[in-house]
Order: structure tokens, then C-alpha cells, then sequence
């Protein structure tokens, strides 16, 4: 490590995780609002203008998340810029920092795309429901490596990812979290594009085979829910709780809690319509429990842990 203030770096790791988890919620209202089409098929610019004259709501809905968006690029490029100026090369800190910077340049540019291909508004393109799974990916990897740059800041000792049984099973779960993360994007959108007056009428559409295949998605994304956060909840009670017992019990606590509000959260959603209040709702703690699964991996693997196998079951 160079000269400097670490502890000053990891509050600002921190907050920058946290800012980019507000520009993330930004966009769902962006989505959810309608207001994608706001600046038009126009990208850097809003209508074909710098700033944007005479904006109606939606405009100006859009041209916020845009600026938003702006800023959390900068953000992250100071953070890169700070962890070189703290950090050796092929520290962990600064390699997730760098990381961050690709996840969020990638994010521009899949975000330029939607608009320029106007995959935006009430656009029901299957190659929407492409780029937002894949937009959604790469923001979770985007949170993955700001967590584990302001994890490695804040004395979080280097990661060893197991191999074997142990891998496979750390490899799922990751799998899992984003498989279920993406059909809950495209659940949204079908619910923003498609809504249903009642519940009833819902579930009608849902079994139709003349849906729109965002719609027949829609019954597919509680199953996957439902079973990744069951094995996410086993994986984490029979991980071993020697080498690091109280931040390893803490986070896999916190994690199993947060798996349950999300389950009463995505009932919330099917039984009130996924009004936009729970859309966000869900997405954030679907972010959150992403943000916990990265640190739970990187503290039970982290190389002060025990060398054996954690998969072992933990006394009830």
C-alpha cells in the first residue's frame, strides 16, 4: 500500500456503491414511469439538445437519469484514480476498482443502445427483453466488484475461491442470483408494458399461449425465486463458522432475513399488481441481497479462513 488515507478510500467505496444503487432504483422509475422515450432515440444528447428546452415530465425524468448516470461514471473514475495513487498493482482493492470501471462504461453503452435502437417507452421487442437481462447482469457485476473494492479497503483480507464441490456450489448460487435477477427485470417490464386490471385477469394472461412472452415469463420468475432463495438459505447454514464466526454469522443472518423479504415482497407484487412502490422495493432488496451473497462469498473465503471444506453442516 502507497501513501495515503485508507480509511478515508473505503467510506468513499462505500458511498459510491451506495450512489450507484440509487442511479439503479432511478432507472426501474425510468422504466416503470414510461418516460424511457423521454429524450427521444437521441443519445448523448436530450431531443437533439444539451439541455433540453421546454421538457415535459418525461424528459425530464430521462435527462435526470442520464445525469445521475453521468455522475456515477465519475464517481467511479475517481475511485479508480484513488486506488492506483493508494495501491500497489495486483492489490485487490484496486483491481476491483478497476473492474468497476469497465462494469460501468459497459452500462453506458448498453444504456446508449437501448435508446439509440429505441428499445425504450412501450417498445415490446423481444430484443428488449435481451438487452435488459443483459443490462441487469452487468449491473449486479458493476455492484459486485464496488463491494469487494470497498470490502478489500476496509481490511478485508485477499479472496481463494475453493475448488471442487465447494466451487460448484459457490458458482450456482452466484448463477442463480443472476438467472433470477434478469427474469425479474423482464417480469417488470412485462408488467409495465402489459398490466392487468386484476389479479385474476393476471394470472389469465400469464397461461394464455398468445401472450406476449414477457408475460408467460412472469409465472416462471417466483419458481426460480423460490428455489434459489431455499438454496441460498441452505448454503449458508452449512457453511462452516470457524476462522471469522461473528462477521460470517452476521452477513449469513442478515442474507437469510433479506432472502425473506423478498419473498414477501415478490407476494406483494402478484397480489397488488406490482404497483411501482413495490417494483422499486423489490429491486432494491434484490440488489442488497446481491450485495450480501459478495460479501458472505469473499469473507468465508477470504485467505485468514481455515484451508478445509466449509461446506459442513452447522449444528441447529
Amino acid at each position: 500500500m502507497k501513501a495515503g488515507n485508507p480509511n478515508k478510500f473505503a467510506r468513499y467505496a462505500w458511498a459510491v456503491l451506495g450512489y450507484n444503487i440509487f442511479v439503479i432504483l432511478l432507472g426501474a422509475f425510468v422504466r416503470s414511469s414510461g418516460s424511457g422515450a423521454g429524450c427521444g432515440s437521441h443519445w448523448p444528447l436530450c431531443n437533439g439538445e444539451v439541455l433540453p428546452r421546454a421538457p415535459e415530465v418525461a424528459t425530464l425524468i430521462e435527462f435526470s437519469h442520464r445525469l445521475t448516470s453521468g455522475l456515477a461514471l465519475l464517481l467511479v473514475g475517481g475511485l479508480l484514480l484513488w486506488a492506483r495513487r493508494l495501491y500497489a498493482p495486483g492489490q485487490p482493492a484496486r483491481a476491483a476498482a478497476k473492474w468497476s470501471m469497465v462494469f460501468i462504461v459497459v452500462e453506458a453503452l448498453v444504456g446508449a443502445a437501448l435508446v439509440l435502437l429505441q428499445l425504450v417507452g412501450d417498445n415490446p421487442a423481444l430484443l428488449r427483453g435481451v438487452f435488459i437481462a443483459v443490462h441487469l447482469a452487468n449491473t449486479l457485476l458493476l455492484l459486485g466488484a464496488l463491494t469487494l473494492c470497498a470490502w478489500h479497503a476496509a481490511g478485508g483480507a485477499p479472496v481463494q475461491l475453493p475448488k471442487g464441490a465447494e466451487a460448484a456450489a459457490v458458482w450456482l448460487g452466484t448463477v442463480l442470483l443472476v438467472v433470477v435477477c434478469s427474469s425479474g427485470a423482464i417480469t417488470a417490464l412485462g408488467d409495465t408494458l402489459f398490466p392487468a386490471a386484476s389479479l385474476a385477469e393476471g394470472l389469465q394472461q400469464d397461461l394464455d399461449p398468445s401472450s406476449h412472452l414477457f408475460v408467460r415469463l412472469r409465472v416462471w420468475h417466483p419458481v426460480l425465486a423460490i428455489g434459489t432463495g431455499v438454496y441460498l438459505i441452505v448454503l449458508a447454514r452449512m457453511w462452516d463458522l470457524n476462522g471469522e464466526p461473528a462477521a460470517v454469522r452476521r452477513t449469513a443472518r442478515t442474507m437469510m432475513a433479506v432472502v425473506g423479504l423478498q419473498w414477501v415482497g415478490g407476494t406483494l407484487a402478484v397480489v397488488l399488481l406490482a404497483p411501482l412502490w413495490i417494483q422499486i422495493t423489490h429491486l432494491l432488496m434484490a440488489d442488497v441481497l446481491w450485495v450480501l451473497w459478495v460479501l458472505l462469498v469473499a469473507t468465508v473465503h477470504s485467505v485468514r479462513a481455515p484451508s478445509v471444506s466449509r461446506l459442513q453442516p452447522v449444528p441447529a
